[in-house]
Protein backbone atom coordinates (compact mmCIF):
# COMPACT_ATOMS: atom_id res chain seq x y z
CA UNK A 1 0.00 0.00 0.00
CA UNK A 2 1.42 3.68 -0.81
CA UNK A 3 0.98 7.01 0.42
CA UNK A 4 -1.84 8.76 -0.20
CA UNK A 5 -1.22 12.72 -1.79
CA UNK A 6 -3.89 15.22 -1.86
CA UNK A 7 -5.91 14.48 -5.04
CA UNK A 8 -4.03 11.13 -6.03
CA UNK A 9 -6.30 8.39 -7.21
CA UNK A 10 -5.73 5.04 -5.16
CA UNK A 11 -7.03 1.80 -5.87
CA UNK A 12 -8.58 1.81 -2.46
CA UNK A 13 -12.30 3.12 -1.93
CA UNK A 14 -12.89 6.22 -0.31
CA UNK A 15 -14.77 7.82 1.57
CA UNK A 16 -13.35 11.36 2.33
CA UNK A 17 -16.13 13.22 0.51
CA UNK A 18 -18.36 12.14 2.88
CA UNK A 19 -16.84 13.45 5.87
CA UNK A 20 -17.65 16.42 7.33
CA UNK A 21 -15.17 18.38 8.48
CA UNK A 22 -15.29 20.79 11.74
CA UNK A 23 -12.79 23.49 12.67
CA UNK A 24 -12.29 22.99 16.23
CA UNK A 25 -9.32 25.81 16.05
CA UNK A 26 -7.93 24.70 19.27
CA UNK A 27 -5.43 21.84 19.77
CA UNK A 28 -7.45 18.12 20.55
CA UNK A 29 -6.11 15.14 22.74
CA UNK A 30 -9.11 13.14 22.65
CA UNK A 31 -12.84 12.57 21.49
CA UNK A 32 -15.75 10.52 22.99
CA UNK A 33 -19.48 10.11 22.06
CA UNK A 34 -22.64 10.95 24.30
CA UNK A 35 -25.22 9.33 22.62
CA UNK A 36 -24.89 10.98 18.93
CA UNK A 37 -22.61 14.00 20.37
CA UNK A 38 -19.58 13.64 19.54
CA UNK A 39 -17.51 15.59 22.19
CA UNK A 40 -13.91 16.91 21.20
CA UNK A 41 -11.60 16.83 24.02
CA UNK A 42 -9.28 19.86 24.22
CA UNK A 43 -5.49 20.54 25.12
CA UNK A 44 -7.08 23.01 27.68
CA UNK A 45 -10.19 24.35 28.84
CA UNK A 46 -12.63 23.27 26.82
CA UNK A 47 -14.70 20.37 25.37
CA UNK A 48 -16.16 20.93 22.14
CA UNK A 49 -19.64 19.39 22.04
CA UNK A 50 -21.12 18.45 18.29
CA UNK A 51 -24.46 17.81 18.33
CA UNK A 52 -26.66 16.85 14.95
CA UNK A 53 -25.88 18.99 12.62
CA UNK A 54 -24.80 22.22 14.67
CA UNK A 55 -21.26 23.93 15.31
CA UNK A 56 -18.87 22.95 17.91
CA UNK A 57 -19.92 24.60 21.14
CA UNK A 58 -17.32 25.18 23.29
CA UNK A 59 -17.79 23.97 27.18
CA UNK A 60 -15.27 25.04 29.69
CA UNK A 61 -13.93 22.38 32.05
CA UNK A 62 -10.81 22.73 33.88
CA UNK A 63 -8.74 26.23 34.42
CA UNK A 64 -5.66 24.87 32.40
CA UNK A 65 -4.42 21.84 30.87
CA UNK A 66 -6.85 18.92 30.00
CA UNK A 67 -4.41 15.95 31.13
CA UNK A 68 -6.77 13.11 30.41
CA UNK A 69 -10.52 11.92 29.46
CA UNK A 70 -12.49 8.80 29.52
CA UNK A 71 -16.02 8.30 29.09
CA UNK A 72 -19.03 5.31 29.30
CA UNK A 73 -20.84 7.19 26.49
CA UNK A 74 -22.98 8.72 28.83
CA UNK A 75 -20.60 11.43 30.71
CA UNK A 76 -16.93 12.49 29.55
CA UNK A 77 -15.06 12.46 32.76
CA UNK A 78 -11.61 15.14 32.49
CA UNK A 79 -8.37 15.56 34.59
CA UNK A 80 -6.64 18.89 34.38
CA UNK A 81 -3.65 20.57 35.96
CA UNK A 82 -6.13 22.52 37.91
CA UNK A 83 -6.05 19.76 40.21
CA UNK A 84 -9.94 19.34 39.57
CA UNK A 85 -12.03 15.97 37.87
CA UNK A 86 -14.96 17.06 35.92
CA UNK A 87 -17.93 15.30 34.34
CA UNK A 88 -20.06 16.54 31.33
CA UNK A 89 -23.32 15.19 30.14
CA UNK A 90 -24.82 14.53 26.97
CA UNK A 91 -27.30 18.16 27.98
CA UNK A 92 -24.16 20.16 27.96
CA UNK A 93 -23.94 20.48 31.85
CA UNK A 94 -20.51 20.07 34.01
CA UNK A 95 -19.99 19.05 37.71
CA UNK A 96 -16.87 18.97 39.53
CA UNK A 97 -16.32 15.16 41.26
CA UNK A 98 -13.28 16.08 43.00
CA UNK A 99 -10.85 18.77 43.75
CA UNK A 100 -7.13 17.71 44.68
CA UNK A 101 -6.59 18.67 48.03
CA UNK A 102 -2.83 19.73 47.47
CA UNK A 103 -3.85 20.80 43.88
CA UNK A 104 -1.90 17.75 42.44
CA UNK A 105 -2.43 17.32 38.50
CA UNK A 106 -5.39 14.53 38.00
CA UNK A 107 -3.24 12.19 35.43
CA UNK A 108 -5.45 9.33 34.97
CA UNK A 109 -9.13 9.07 35.22
CA UNK A 110 -11.41 5.58 34.89
CA UNK A 111 -15.40 4.93 34.91
CA UNK A 112 -17.13 2.27 36.11
CA UNK A 113 -20.42 0.67 34.75
CA UNK A 114 -22.09 1.06 37.92
CA UNK A 115 -21.03 4.78 38.29
CA UNK A 116 -17.86 4.84 39.96
CA UNK A 117 -15.06 7.03 39.24
CA UNK A 118 -10.95 6.53 39.60
CA UNK A 119 -8.50 9.18 39.04
CA UNK A 120 -5.06 9.41 40.27
CA UNK A 121 -2.26 12.28 41.38
CA UNK A 122 0.81 11.86 42.09
CA UNK A 123 1.44 8.41 43.88
CA UNK A 124 -2.46 8.22 45.10
CA UNK A 125 -4.95 6.27 43.33
CA UNK A 126 -8.85 7.18 44.15
CA UNK A 127 -11.91 5.84 44.23
CA UNK A 128 -15.58 7.42 44.63
CA UNK A 129 -18.31 4.96 44.47
CA UNK A 130 -21.85 5.52 43.09
CA UNK A 131 -23.27 5.79 46.39
CA UNK A 132 -20.26 8.89 46.85
CA UNK A 133 -17.98 7.07 49.24
CA UNK A 134 -14.39 8.05 48.83
CA UNK A 135 -11.33 5.51 49.37
CA UNK A 136 -7.90 6.18 48.56
CA UNK A 137 -4.73 3.46 47.91
CA UNK A 138 -0.90 4.79 47.80
CA UNK A 139 1.55 2.66 45.23
CA UNK A 140 5.40 2.73 45.12
CA UNK A 141 5.78 5.29 42.54
CA UNK A 142 3.31 7.76 40.15
CA UNK A 143 0.31 5.92 39.17
CA UNK A 144 0.71 5.52 35.14
CA UNK A 145 -2.52 4.36 34.36
CA UNK A 146 -5.64 3.08 35.93
CA UNK A 147 -8.68 0.17 34.37
CA UNK A 148 -11.98 -0.82 36.22
CA UNK A 149 -12.12 -4.51 35.52
CA UNK A 150 -15.34 -5.29 33.70
CA UNK A 151 -16.34 -7.56 36.60
CA UNK A 152 -16.81 -6.55 40.00
CA UNK A 153 -15.38 -2.89 41.70
CA UNK A 154 -11.49 -4.15 40.87
CA UNK A 155 -9.30 -1.28 40.08
CA UNK A 156 -5.78 -1.70 38.16
CA UNK A 157 -3.18 0.94 38.95
CA UNK A 158 -0.10 0.86 36.88
CA UNK A 159 3.33 2.32 37.86
CA UNK A 160 6.72 1.28 38.11
CA UNK A 161 7.77 -1.87 37.80
CA UNK A 162 4.22 -3.09 37.50
CA UNK A 163 -0.03 -2.66 38.43
CA UNK A 164 -1.58 -3.08 41.87
CA UNK A 165 -5.05 -4.78 41.83
CA UNK A 166 -7.14 -3.10 44.06
CA UNK A 167 -10.91 -4.32 45.72
CA UNK A 168 -11.38 -0.79 47.33
CA UNK A 169 -14.57 -2.88 49.38
CA UNK A 170 -12.62 -5.61 50.66
CA UNK A 171 -10.42 -5.62 53.64
CA UNK A 172 -7.80 -7.52 51.92
CA UNK A 173 -3.88 -6.60 50.67
CA UNK A 174 -3.94 -5.45 47.07
CA UNK A 175 -2.45 -7.67 44.64
CA UNK A 176 0.97 -7.23 42.98
CA UNK A 177 1.71 -8.55 39.69
CA UNK A 178 5.45 -7.89 38.81
CA UNK A 179 7.10 -6.97 35.68
CA UNK A 180 10.59 -5.11 35.66
CA UNK A 181 9.93 -1.60 34.15
CA UNK A 182 7.40 1.72 33.58
CA UNK A 183 3.86 0.94 32.87
CA UNK A 184 1.99 3.82 31.30
CA UNK A 185 -1.24 2.16 30.77
CA UNK A 186 -3.59 -0.66 31.82
CA UNK A 187 -6.68 -2.37 30.33
CA UNK A 188 -8.53 -5.83 30.97
CA UNK A 189 -9.81 -7.60 28.48
CA UNK A 190 -13.73 -7.80 28.22
CA UNK A 191 -13.92 -11.07 29.35
CA UNK A 192 -12.02 -10.39 32.71
CA UNK A 193 -9.51 -13.13 31.90
CA UNK A 194 -6.31 -10.89 30.79
CA UNK A 195 -4.77 -7.94 32.19
CA UNK A 196 -2.72 -5.82 29.60
CA UNK A 197 -0.04 -2.73 29.84
CA UNK A 198 1.16 -0.48 27.52
CA UNK A 199 5.12 0.28 28.56
CA UNK A 200 7.81 3.33 28.46
CA UNK A 201 9.64 0.80 26.20
CA UNK A 202 8.29 -0.11 22.99
CA UNK A 203 6.47 -3.18 24.20
CA UNK A 204 3.05 -4.27 26.00
CA UNK A 205 3.31 -6.27 28.62
CA UNK A 206 0.09 -8.91 29.87
CA UNK A 207 -1.29 -11.27 32.57
CA UNK A 208 -3.32 -14.23 32.46
CA UNK A 209 -5.30 -13.21 35.73
CA UNK A 210 -6.27 -17.14 36.30
CA UNK A 211 -2.67 -17.87 37.08
CA UNK A 212 -0.81 -14.29 36.94
CA UNK A 213 1.40 -15.63 33.77
CA UNK A 214 3.20 -13.72 32.10
CA UNK A 215 2.79 -12.44 28.28
CA UNK A 216 5.08 -10.63 26.61
CA UNK A 217 4.13 -8.57 23.53
CA UNK A 218 7.30 -7.30 22.04
CA UNK A 219 8.32 -6.19 18.20
CA UNK A 220 7.16 -2.36 18.45
CA UNK A 221 9.58 0.06 16.86
CA UNK A 222 7.59 3.25 18.82
CA UNK A 223 5.42 3.67 22.34
CA UNK A 224 2.12 2.19 22.12
CA UNK A 225 0.12 4.62 22.99
CA UNK A 226 -3.49 3.61 21.59
CA UNK A 227 -5.19 0.19 22.70
CA UNK A 228 -8.60 -0.82 22.02
CA UNK A 229 -11.08 -3.88 21.99
CA UNK A 230 -12.56 -5.59 18.75
CA UNK A 231 -15.95 -6.18 19.54
CA UNK A 232 -16.43 -9.42 22.11
CA UNK A 233 -12.75 -8.87 22.96
CA UNK A 234 -11.55 -11.89 21.12
CA UNK A 235 -8.63 -9.23 19.80
CA UNK A 236 -6.66 -6.15 20.76
CA UNK A 237 -5.83 -3.65 18.56
CA UNK A 238 -2.57 -1.19 19.26
CA UNK A 239 -0.61 1.46 17.61
CA UNK A 240 3.32 2.30 17.86
CA UNK A 241 4.16 0.89 14.42
CA UNK A 242 3.26 1.66 10.86
CA UNK A 243 1.05 -0.99 10.65
CA UNK A 244 -1.79 -1.99 12.88
CA UNK A 245 -0.88 -4.86 15.48
CA UNK A 246 -3.34 -7.12 16.62
CA UNK A 247 -3.23 -9.64 19.20
CA UNK A 248 -4.91 -12.77 19.22
CA UNK A 249 -7.08 -13.37 22.38
CA UNK A 250 -9.71 -15.59 21.36
CA UNK A 251 -8.07 -18.59 22.95
CA UNK A 252 -7.67 -19.24 26.83
CA UNK A 253 -4.05 -18.59 26.33
CA UNK A 254 -4.42 -15.33 24.98
CA UNK A 255 -1.41 -14.21 22.90
CA UNK A 256 0.92 -16.54 24.26
CA UNK A 257 2.88 -18.49 21.43
CA UNK A 258 1.27 -16.87 18.22
CA UNK A 259 2.34 -14.04 16.29
CA UNK A 260 0.38 -10.74 15.92
CA UNK A 261 -1.82 -9.59 12.83
CA UNK A 262 -0.46 -6.46 11.25
CA UNK A 263 -2.95 -4.94 9.07
CA UNK A 264 -3.44 -1.40 7.18
CA UNK A 265 0.55 -0.66 6.61
CA UNK A 266 1.70 2.88 5.94
CA UNK A 267 4.96 4.89 5.29
CA UNK A 268 3.82 6.77 8.44
CA UNK A 269 3.59 5.64 12.14
CA UNK A 270 0.32 4.14 13.58
CA UNK A 271 -1.01 7.02 16.37
CA UNK A 272 -4.49 5.97 16.98
CA UNK A 273 -6.79 3.00 17.01
CA UNK A 274 -10.82 2.34 17.40
CA UNK A 275 -12.63 -1.01 16.72
CA UNK A 276 -16.52 -0.37 16.01
CA UNK A 277 -18.83 -1.76 19.20
CA UNK A 278 -20.58 -4.50 17.23
CA UNK A 279 -18.40 -5.80 14.24
CA UNK A 280 -14.97 -7.18 13.28
CA UNK A 281 -13.76 -3.19 11.81
CA UNK A 282 -11.42 -0.93 13.37
CA UNK A 283 -10.37 2.80 12.60
CA UNK A 284 -6.84 3.59 12.36
CA UNK A 285 -5.27 7.09 12.10
CA UNK A 286 -1.47 7.88 11.80
CA UNK A 287 1.36 10.22 12.20
CA UNK A 288 0.21 11.81 8.41
CA UNK A 289 -3.07 12.75 9.23
CA UNK A 290 -4.20 9.57 7.17
CA UNK A 291 -7.10 8.01 8.37
CA UNK A 292 -8.37 4.54 7.19
CA UNK A 293 -10.99 1.86 8.03
CA UNK A 294 -10.08 -1.80 7.98
CA UNK A 295 -11.90 -5.12 8.52
CA UNK A 296 -10.20 -7.41 10.32
CA UNK A 297 -11.10 -10.62 8.55
CA UNK A 298 -9.08 -9.89 4.95
CA UNK A 299 -7.55 -6.17 5.56
CA UNK A 300 -9.57 -4.68 3.39
CA UNK A 301 -9.57 -0.11 3.48
CA UNK A 302 -11.53 2.23 3.13
CA UNK A 303 -9.64 6.11 3.30
CA UNK A 304 -11.30 8.18 5.23
CA UNK A 305 -8.98 11.11 5.62
CA UNK A 306 -5.53 12.00 3.59
CA UNK A 307 -2.28 12.36 4.50
CA UNK A 308 -0.78 15.93 4.55
CA UNK A 309 -2.60 17.46 8.17
CA UNK A 310 -1.37 16.85 11.65
CA UNK A 311 -1.04 13.63 13.59
CA UNK A 312 -4.39 11.78 14.54
CA UNK A 313 -4.74 12.44 18.04
CA UNK A 314 -7.96 10.28 19.02
CA UNK A 315 -10.73 8.15 17.34
CA UNK A 316 -14.15 7.06 18.48
CA UNK A 317 -17.14 5.33 17.18
CA UNK A 318 -20.79 6.19 18.27
CA UNK A 319 -22.22 3.21 20.65
CA UNK A 320 -24.60 1.92 18.19
CA UNK A 321 -21.43 2.09 15.63
CA UNK A 322 -23.35 5.25 13.03
CA UNK A 323 -20.61 7.78 13.84
CA UNK A 324 -17.09 7.77 13.44
CA UNK A 325 -15.36 10.83 14.80
CA UNK A 326 -11.67 11.85 14.49
CA UNK A 327 -9.63 14.67 16.02
CA UNK A 328 -5.71 15.71 14.89
CA UNK A 329 -3.50 17.64 17.33
CA UNK A 330 -3.74 20.51 15.26
CA UNK A 331 -7.67 21.06 16.17
CA UNK A 332 -8.32 19.31 12.03
CA UNK A 333 -11.62 17.40 13.45
CA UNK A 334 -14.51 15.35 11.07
CA UNK A 335 -17.26 13.32 11.58
CA UNK A 336 -18.11 10.42 9.43
CA UNK A 337 -21.82 9.12 9.42
CA UNK A 338 -22.09 5.29 8.17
Amino acid sequence: MTDFEPGESASIISVTEKVRSLAIGAPLSAVHFLGDSAAFVGAEENIFVVAGDGDPVAVSVHGGGILCATSDGTRVVTGGDDGKVVSLNAKGETGVIATDSKRRWIDNVALHPDGAVAWSAGKTAFIRSSKDQQKSLDVPTTVGGLAFAPKGLRLAVAHYNGVTLWFPNMAAQPEFLAWAGSHLAVTFSPDNKFLVTAMHEPALHGWRLADNRHMRMTGYPGRVRSMAWSAGGKALATSGADTVIIWPFASKDGPMGKEPAMLAPLKARVTAVACHPDQAIFAAGYEDGTMLMVRMADGAEILVHRNGGAAIAALAWSAKGTLLAFAAEDGEAGLLTL
